[in-house]
């Protein structure tokens, strides 16, 4: 079969990249300034992280309970109305964070930006669509790369404007999911042709539905709860990130935002430019493995360094687990046929939000007590170290996995 990302479909991954691309930028923007302004609320670094922890969980749980149904809708009525109509909310929810004048309101708009940035389960499924099974994960790692780059520019220019005014950021995120929307409007063609769509269920739409698909298959089940612990490990950066680097480092919104450029920059450049290579050279399953053992070590260098510089100097190896994502996606995406390509990214997304619930209230809860006159535990960097912990789990489970398959793939092949 031929690749079909470089036959015939140039045009329509440009689209959904630059599309992907714009919305994450807008999502980017608020990060260096979002729990400053939960901090401005609430009076309290300690309590902030508490505060941050319980949004991002709100955002999350949003997620687990739309993600089926936005996965479903795509399957049923296409993948292009499902991106439009996330691009308009994010915008309604930028001028929503703008205005907000207390902990209420910005509670509403993440429930808003929860619902409407479920559609990331429609981009991946879009990039299913136009892509043969062999050229998935270097698909997937050119949407990885948008994303980045989108998380590049995103932190950085809101560092910037956090500076001149620190509602700015918000008009901005918005303004850029309504370009994201008036370019998917024009531009953006449909995925996904009539003749493989499915009927829209409820049984399959619901969240615990969706999850039934991850048990139809035993590698299935055992790479979904390597999905759970990877984005488990992530969401340490949302909960703490920003506040940990301010309290430990004294950075301000700039210095965070040039960080978190830094951090795209690095998983824009593995995901977009060493995810082929290395696919072709170890395989998905290996390179899938090699990434999460290299963000475990990236990470647990990060929670025991000594000084702001070598904080830097850990992102190295920790942008290795960049390589996971897209191996992990194109290795499920196997084992499930076209029809189900949007219900399969509804379940992987529906993991995720568990994991992005449960996260970052745990590691909002756990820097809580290391920070402050009254800390249980004396080191700020206990959440970071906790994270490692948890990714070298992924690793490991994701090791024994992909022996397990590849065993019974040979045994498969012996006549």
């Amino acid at each position: 079969m031929q690749s079909r990302p470089f036959h015939g479909h140039q045009a329509a991954i440009a689209f959904i990249l630059v599309t992907a691309m714009l919305d994450i930028l807008s999502m980017g923007i608020v990060i260096p300034v979002l729990p400053a302004l939960i901090e401005e609320f609430t009076g309290s670094n300690a309590q902030a992280g508490v505060i941050n922890g319980v949004f991002v969980a709100l955002w999350a749980g949003m997620q687990f309970l739309v993600s089926p149904v936005i996965g479903s809708l795509s399957d049923h009525y296409g993948r292009r109305p499902v991106i439009l109509v996330s691009a308009a909310g994010l915008a309604i929810d930028g001028a929503l964070m703008a205005l907000a004048p207390n902990l209420w309101w910005l509670a509403l708009a993440r429930i808003i930006a929860g619902i409407t940035s479920s559609s990331f389960t429609t981009v991946y499924a879009y990039m299913a669509d136009i892509t043969a099974p062999e050229d998935r994960a270097r698909g997937y790692g050119l949407i990885g790369a948008a994303f980045s780059a989108g998380f590049v520019a995103g932190p950085l220019l809101g560092g910037v404007l956090g500076e001149i005014s620190p509602r700015m950021p918000f008009w901005v995120a918005g303004a850029l999911s309504g370009v994201a929307f008036l370019y998917g409007a024009l531009v953006l063609p449909e995925s996904l042709p009539p003749e493989k769509r499915m009927g829209f269920s409820w049984k399959r739409a619901n969240p615990f539905g969706a999850l039934r698909l991850l048990r139809s298959h035993p590698e299935l089940s055992g790479l979904a709860v390597v999905n759970f612990l990877l984005y488990f490990a992530h969401h340490v950066f949302s909960a703490v990130f920003v506040l940990y680097a301010g309290y430990r480092y004294g950075w301000g919104a700039w210095e965070v935002g040039l960080l978190l450029a830094l951090v795209g920059a690095l998983d824009m450049v593995v995901q977009g430019v060493l995810t082929g290579p290395v696919v072709k050279r170890l395989g998905d399953r290996r390179t899938m493995v090699f990434g999460l053992f290299g963000g475990a070590f990236g990470i647990a260098c990060m929670g025991l360094a000594p000084n702001g510089w070598w904080f830097t100097l850990a992102m190295l190896p920790n942008a290795l687990w960049g390589l996971a994502m897209p191996t992990l996606q194109s290795l499920m995406t196997r084992r499930v046929s076209e029809s189900e390509q949007g219900q399969l990214q509804g379940a992987n997304m529906s993991v995720a939000s568990i994991a992005g619930v449960l996260s970052p209230l745990f590691f909002g809860a756990v820097y809580s007590v290391t920070v402050g006159p009254d800390a249980w535990v004396a080191y700020p960097g206990t959440s970071l170290l906790i994270a490692a912990v948890v990714l070298l789990c992924a690793a490991l489970i994701g090791w024994t996995v992909a022996k397990r398959a590849g065993r019974a793939e040979q045994a498969s092949a012996i006549p």
